[in-house]
């Protein structure tokens, strides 16, 4: 059955950076789509984000980059240091560099920023329906057709139903009934600050990487340079559920207590700390079940360490957009091409966040080797590194 306009819509379940992005690309290929949120499309947590060229790539192609690149920044590097020494270890270039090199700017600016940008863009699209405040709670397939219910009681239909309801999917169910998320045994924490009155090396146009054992530190300008966000990832924590339960400021700055004086009084200006657990979701034997499929963190959450959770949802979004165009007779094998030309990739960024993590977090003999290693890289040769990443593209025919 055909989901153009005028016959059925695509079902998108959940309206954060992931389902906005499948709106906006089925609509560039003339279908409907209405987008179910639980809340009122607001996104209002106090939360960083890293865009690195892949995804600044696609989001141009969905024209809307030009809008979000009015509210975010573009760092000129890409500095390490060593937590406890204080030392700057290497510099990776981005700014001009990583544009030429890969075709697309490198961003940094707030995830409500971002979403912001989105949601204006499906809002100015035709096709496009938004749904605030449709929490699914039953789902019933058909034959052609997939209906989702609310617990308002409302009821919508369509061709197709995608799940791009995050980590605590409630429709991943549906789909493998035995998979559920496991703690990483890691806790992150977040702040932001004014960036004004900053002192060095924080003042810095740049994203700063700070790595000791047991932690590591993150921070870059947001807002177009006017704040700064902070990201602190420890060992440890407990299993909670969330992201944006208040974190014990003390109990944080205790697990960075022996590190250099820099990075701890950088961590003392912040306050209001946010913290949540990390998770891994182990992969899942398919991404679809007849009419229903998985998107983005729903499929395949990724932990932190590489900033590429947005990227794959919005190459997810891209990418079944176009199945969908490419089998548009038969929905279901739209899922099936998209899981297997999506699936690789997610596999190789989750298991390289999970590798880059241990990177940043050891000790001893491990982490002297490591400081080795980044000292003598050339800050090209960095770049490099990350050709695989940055230069792939998102289209079917050949991610």
């Amino acid at each position: 059955m055909a989901v153009r306009k005028g016959e059925s819509r695509v079902l998108v379940a959940g309206g954060g950076i992931g389902g906005l992005t499948l709106a906006l690309a089925l609509a560039g290929h003339k279908f409907c789509s209405a987008v179910l949120e639980r809340s009122s499309f607001a996104e209002e947590t106090g939360a960083g984000i890293q865009l690195g060229p892949n995804a600044a790539r696609a989001l141009r192609g969905l024209g809307v980059l030009e809008a979000i690149e009015a509210h975010a920044f573009k760092p000129e590097a890409l500095e390490l240091f060593d937590g406890l020494w204080g030392r700057k270890l290497a510099t990776m270039p981005l700014g001009r560099a990583i544009e030429d090199r890969y075709g697309a700017p490198y961003l940094t600016l707030h995830r409500a920023d971002l979403h912001a940008a989105l949601l204006q863009a499906c809002q100015n699209q035709p096709p496009i329906e938004l749904e605030p405040r449709f929490e699914v709670t039953a789902v019933k397939q058909r034959d052609t057709t997939v209906t989702a219910f609310a617990t308002t009681g409302k009821v919508v239909e369509g061709s197709i139903l995608v799940a791009a309801d995050g980590l605590w999917s409630t429709l991943r169910a549906r789909v493998d009934p035995h998979a559920a998320p496991r703690f990483a045994g890691q806790t992150a924490w977040r702040a932001i600050l004014p960036r004004a009155s900053l002192p060095s090396p924080f003042d810095a146009p740049v994203v700063g990487l700070w790595l000791g054992p047991g932690a590591h530190l993150v921070h870059y300008p947001v807002r177009g340079g006017k704040e700064l966000n902070l990201v602190a990832v420890v060992e440890g924590g407990s299993a909670e559920r969330g992201w944006d339960r208040r974190g014990d400021e003390a109990a944080l700055l205790a697990r960075f207590a022996h590190w250099a004086k820099a990075p701890q009084s950088l961590l003392v200006m912040a306050d209001g700390w946010r913290a949540w657990s990390l998770y891994r979701l182990p992969p899942l034997r398919r991404w679809s079940a007849g009419r229903i499929g998985l998107l983005g963190d729903a499929a395949h959450p990724v932990l932190p360490f590489l900033a590429q959770g947005a990227a794959l949802a919005i190459a997810d979004a891209v990418t079944l957009a176009e199945c969908v165009e490419a089998c548009v007779t038969d929905p279901e094998l739209a899922f099936f091409r998209y899981e297997a030309l999506r699936r690789k990739r997610a596999a190789r960024v989750q298991q390289l966040s999970a590798r880059m993590g241990r990177i940043y977090h050891l000790g001893a003999v491990g982490r002297i080797a490591r400081n080795a290693v980044l000292q003598r890289r050339r800050p090209a040769k960095l770049l490099s590194f990350f050709d695989w990443l940055y230069r792939a593209k998102i289209k079917p025919r050949s991610d």
